[in-house]
Formats: C-alpha cells, structure tokens, sequence
C-alpha cells in the first residue's frame, strides 16, 4: 500500500493513530497557557507544486505567510511569532531577498514577527512557515450543532481561476484575469473576522482545499451533516467574466476551487452580522455528509 492509495487525509488518521494525539485534527493545535491558549500552525509551500520559479519571489514569500494566518484566523486567533525554514537550491541572492522582502510585507500588514528559523540545502525551493497564535477562546472543527448556518466570507473560486489564467502564460490579460491572478498569488487572510469568530463561532476554519472538502471537515469532526444552497454561493463580479469568456461553471469554481483562504464556520442565523462581508450558503442538520442541492458531494484539492 502507498500513500496514494489512502489519500492526505487517510495518511494523517494513521499518523495520528500512532502518535495516539487528541489534540491533532484542526488547522492549529489548541494549547493552553493560563488564561489563553497559543495556536500552533505550519504549512510548506513547495516549487512546483504549490508555485512556479517565474512568479514574482515577492508575492511567494506574502502567500508562505497567508497561507498560515489564515489557519489562525479560521480558528478565532492572532498571528505573533513566526519561524521560516527554507530548502534551497543555489538561488541567486537577489531571489532570496525579494522573497523575504514579501515576507516582511505580510509580518508588518498581519502584526506578527520573524523571529527565527532554519536553512538547508536542497534541489527545489521550498518555505516551510510555523507560525504561533494567540487567542482566549480557540474555535475548531468540532462543535457545528444541528440548526446553526453555514456561513461564508468574502467571495469564493477567484483563486482556482486565477491558477488558470496563470497556466495560460498569456502576452497580455485583461483588467479583471489580473485581479483573478492576484487573489491567486497575494491572497489575505480574513484577520477581520477574528473577533467574530471568538464571539459567535461554533465551528470554524479556513477554506484552503476547496468549500465542499473543507466542508467534510467540519462534518466528520462535529459528526453532522451540511446542505449547501448553490444558488446562495457568493460570486465576484471578475470570476462571473472570467466564466462567461472561458465558457466555465462558477458554482464548479466556487465549490471545488481552492485556495481561497475565506473562512468557513457555523452559528445560530441570529448571529449573522450584516456589516461583514459573510454569506449564509446552508444548514447543518443531524446526520453526515455533505450535500449540494440535496445530493451527496465530494471533491476539491487533494495532494496525493
């Protein structure tokens, strides 16, 4: 047997199996201290695999760090301490420093702090970013309760139809594919939902592998199940021209997309704040599983 045969997730169950954890199973790990809990998180981009030596160093090195706040957000924390461990090839210089200076750039707009790391050699860049939190009251997976709502940040597929429009390698793009192609390389994690989360939350997390996958993770962990409206899904105006031009679905887009770093969290619909940018897509009911339009849904990103 091999790790394509049992899957990311499949792999992590052994795993966590054999470590005998019950602290594994959300995007950090929720550890107290006193009277608050410190947010463990580490994720590892990988050249050519989660991006390619022609994007701009600048923008990596921002997404390396978003990628982790946005973790620490899903779960209702802050973002403070930052480690960075990089695997190199023999870059030159420059390289390296314009990546950093990305990094610099999401510490100083996120408020968190470098303050350590490692280097090594190797034959394809990779950043590997753990990263520590802060918050009172963690939220995670598990505690979505039958008649909460499901909820939504911001707008969802923009990511998955920037990566397109990259694969495209095009001379020139229009105002809009270029809008698209940022929210894919400099995505911004949901820090302004932090306070919401802490407060309302019964369940919640970032949607990095794509709404339906994230949603099974909410509903494996909470034991219920979910029904997404389609028609409730929020669109961009440029993801809506992106799929009139190209000919695509943006409900396809939306549900099984990834790497929209939005978030994604239950609570009684009372709650719902109309100031913020969030949007009501389902319901969690007794049961498992997750259901679009009422039929059974898998899919979105999976490594292996």
């Amino acid at each position: 047997m091999r790790v394509s045969d049992i899957g990311e997730f499949g792999l992590i169950r052994r795993l966590t199996e054999i470590l005998g954890s019950e602290v594994i199973g959300d995007d950090c790990a929720h550890l107290q201290l006193g009277n608050t809990y410190l947010l463990l998180t580490t994720d590892l981009m990988l050249e050519d695999v989660h991006f390619l030596r022609r994007y701009p160093p600048e923008a990596v090195g921002w997404k390396s760090l978003s990628v982790n706040v946005s973790d620490v957000a899903g779960n209702g924390g802050e973002p403070k301490w930052v480690l960075v461990s990089l695997m190199l090839p023999d870059l030159e210089l420059g390289y390296i420093e314009r990546l950093y200076t990305g990094i610099k750039k999401a510490c100083e707009f996120y408020r968190c702090e470098v303050v350590g790391g490692n280097v090594s050699r190797g034959e394809r860049l990779g950043i590997d970013v753990f990263l520590v939190g802060l918050s009172p009251k963690p939220v995670g997976r598990k505690g979505a309760k039958p008649g909460d709502s499901l909820f939504v940040t911001g707008t969802l597929g923009d990511s998955r139809a920037g990566l397109e429009l990259l694969s495209m390698e095009k001379e020139k793009y229009e105002d809009f594919e270029l809008a698209l192609i940022e929210r894919h390389l400099r995505p911004t994690a949901r820090i302004d939902y932090v306070k919401h989360i802490q407060k309302y939350a019964n369940a919640s997390m970032d949607i990095s592998d794509g709404l339906v996958a994230d949603a099974h993770h909410i509903c494996e962990r909470s034991s219920v199940r979910i029904d997404i409206d389609s028609s409730k899904l929020p669109f961009s105006n440029e993801l809506l021209r992106f799929c009139e031009k190209y000919g695509k679905d943006p409900k396809d887009y939306a549900l099984y997309g990834g790497e929209d770093y939005q978030l994604l969290f239950t609570h009684p619909k009372a709650r719902w704040n109309p100031f913020l940018d969030m949007s009501e897509i389902g319901i969690v009911s007794e049961g498992k599983g997750v259901f679009v339009d009422g039929k059974p849904a898998e899919g979105g990103y999976k490594h292996f």
